[in-house]
């Protein structure tokens, strides 16, 4: 009886916390992306389409971001604009020669993020999960890096 209990308010208490760190669904290679990959960090969440030139361009710096970053606790995620899913994702990411996540689930709705029009699209999101900038066109590493330098100091 008593294991029953303690089994019951388990899955209770996990399904109560489930909301809390949800995971990020699955990245371009299928694997999950756990919560605490990501949560804490600072984010540089970049939208991306195969058929976007300025897109082709900025990945490279994107990917470099994204190895120097490592241990600076700043992530780089991607997400695909065009929401493409499984095989479809994972060959536009290889296409592109991306290094880094990709998301295959939109995380626009956690952060509250609008539709952009217009890509590419870059949002910065601080350790807290705040949304601080929104960059539209082309970025460049030093360009990200000087970024967030300054809004680390606000």
């Amino acid at each position: 009886m008593a294991k029953r209990l303690a089994a019951a308010l388990a899955i209770t208490a996990s399904l109560l916390l489930g909301g809390c760190g949800a995971d990020y669904g699955v990245d371009q290679h299928g694997n999950t992306v756990k919560a605490e990959q990501i949560e804490g960090q600072w984010l540089v969440l970049n939208y991306w389409a195969e058929w976007c030139g300025p897109c082709r361009t900025e990945i490279p710096e994107l990917n470099a971001a994204a190895k120097q970053w490592q241990a600076d606790g700043i992530k780089v995620i991607g997400v695909n604009y065009d929401g493409l899913q499984g095989d479809d994702l994972k060959q536009a990411s290889q296409t592109l020669g991306i290094d880094f996540t990709v998301l295959a689930q939109d995380p626009a709705e956690r952060y509250e993020l609008p539709r952009s029009e217009a890509l590419p699209v870059t949002y910065i999101i601080d350790d807290k999960g705040k949304v601080r900038e929104q960059l539209l066109g082309e970025q460049t590493l030093e360009g990200l890096r000087e970024k967030i330098k300054t809004l680390k100091r606000l």
